[in-house]
């Protein structure tokens, strides 16, 4: 399975959310880096990706062949991450065939409604567990 995971600014969710993966999946799936810039790009690739890039050209192709995406709801907000979202890449994150598993941090002036305000480590465990469903049906 080819799961994307995507942050921008300093990288530090997405680091977070590959390191558990490998620590729960070791090799069994290839998890690729997609940074919004090439800081957060760099920091997912200590936290062992698999492979990595930067940018909105970079990110619109590879979404297009994720079987899983994982990262912030604003991955999907156009000119969010204090604009490093370009409209570009919101349109091809959510338009991807991908599954989506998006942690739901308030901090775009988007309130979800129904969701608890769990800590950063409790959501990164609740994604890694999705992808575990999804595996077992692709």
């Amino acid at each position: 399975m080819r799961i994307c995971v995507i942050d921008g600014q300093g990288g530090g969710i997405g680091a977070a959310l590959i390191k558990r993966l490998k620590e729960v999946y070791r090799e069994e799936h290839e998890v690729i880096a997609l940074g919004t810039n090439a800081v957060a790009t760099a920091q997912m690739m200590k936290a062992r990706a698999n492979r990595g890039a930067s940018g909105e050209n970079a990110i619109v192709r590879t979404v297009a062949i994720a079987d899983v995406i994982l990262g912030c709801l604003s991955i999907v907000l156009a000119n969010a991450m204090m604009g490093e979202v370009t409209p570009r890449m919101a349109e091809a994150v959510s338009m991807s065939n991908a599954k989506k598993i998006l942690i739901p941090l308030n901090q775009e002036k988007v309130t979800l409604v129904g969701i608890t305000a769990d800590p950063l480590p409790h959501l990164v465990e609740e994604a890694v567990r999705m992808v575990k469903e999804i595996a077992g049906h692709v």
